[in-house]
């Protein structure tokens, strides 16, 4: 693991993908969200808790 390195956030672009992966056969699915610093392979974070910000007041 690495330690973080601080970074001033003025400029940053972040990219984002979102997934719907299928398991057990297709009978089950589920969302997921990626995001990355396309400049550092090493930044990255996925999260298959994906709400919206209305279900999160």
């Amino acid at each position: 693991m690495t330690s973080p390195e601080s970074r001033s956030d003025e400029g940053q672009t972040l990219s984002s993908r979102g997934y719907r992966i299928t398991v057990d056969d297709g009978r089950d699915s589920f969302f997921a969200i990626s995001l990355e610093d396309p400049d550092n392979e090493a930044a990255w974070i996925m999260s298959d808790t994906v709400r919206t910000l209305d279900d999160v007041r």
